[in-house]
C-alpha cells in the first residue's frame, strides 16, 4: 500500500480538515476587505454628498419600514444596460452616510439609486397613493395612509445622535433643529423628501 501523502491526511482527518478551511477562508476575507478601510475613494464622501436632512431621514426609516428595498435597489452596477438606463454606476462614496445600506439584490420594480429628480413631488404622491394612476402596468401596492400618519419629531434628535457616533457629521445645532423641521409633517412627506435626493450628488458630477 502505498504512503499517505500529507494531503491525503488533511482529507481524512476532518477537524483539521474544516479548521484550514476556516483559516484560508479568513485570510482571504482579510485580504479583500481590509484595504478597503485605507482607500479614499471608500471611507470619504463624492463632492456634493451631504447627511440627510432631519425628513429626509425620517423618510428613509419610513422606506425601510414599508419593505421598499425588498422590490427596488439602490445600486447601479457598471454595465453598459444599467448605466444607459439608470445613469453613473454607483460608487462607495455615495454610501458612506447610509447606516445601513440599501443596495437590495431584486428589481421587482426600478432601481432607485438616481431616481432623485427625476420626477415631481405631486408624482411621487400619486405614485404612492394609487402607483397605476401613473404607471398603467405596475404591481406596486398603494401607501395611501402614509399621507395620513404624523411623523413623530421627539425621535428625530435621537435619530441623529445614534447616526453621529457612527461618523455622520450633524451639529449639535443641526440636531437641535431636527424637531422643529420634521414637526407636522406626514410620513408622506419624509418618504417623498428622501426619493428626492437619492442619487442628486452623484448625478451632478
Amino acid at each position: 500500500m502505498a504512503e499517505q501523502t500529507f494531503h491525503d491526511k488533511i482529507e481524512q482527518n476532518v477537524p483539521l480538515l474544516v479548521i484550514l478551511i476556516v483559516l484560508v477562508v479568513a485570510v482571504g476575507g482579510l485580504v479583500e476587505i481590509v484595504p478597503l478601510f485605507f482607500q479614499r475613494s471608500v471611507t470619504e464622501p463624492v463632492a456634493g454628498l451631504n447627511p440627510y436632512t432631519p425628513l429626509q431621514l425620517e423618510g428613509r426609516d419610513v422606506y425601510i419600514r414599508e419593505g421598499c428595498y425588498s422590490c427596488h435597489s439602490q445600486m447601479v452596477r457598471p454595465f453598459r444596460a444599467e448605466t444607459e438606463r439608470y445613469g453613473h454606476y454607483s460608487v462607495a462614496g455615495e454610501y458612506v452616510y447610509d447606516h445601513p445600506f440599501q443596495w437590495g439584490s431584486k428589481r421587482t420594480g426600478p432601481d432607485l439609486a438616481r431616481v432623485g429628480g427625476r420626477y415631481s413631488d405631486e408624482w411621487h404622491y400619486l405614485h404612492l397613493i394609487q402607483p397605476r394612476d401613473v404607471v398603467p402596468e405596475s404591481n406596486m401596492p398603494g401607501y395611501p395612509w402614509l399621507a395620513e400618519r404624523e411623523l413623530n419629531s421627539t425621535m428625530t434628535p435621537k435619530k441623529m445622535a445614534a447616526l453621529r457616533t457612527v461618523g455622520v457629521p450633524y451639529t449639535d445645532e443641526q440636531i437641535d433643529a431636527a424637531s422643529k423641521q420634521t414637526k407636522g409633517k406626514t410620513e408622506m412627506d419624509a418618504l417623498i423628501a428622501y426619493l428626492q435626493v437619492l442619487g442628486t450628488a452623484v448625478k451632478t458630477r
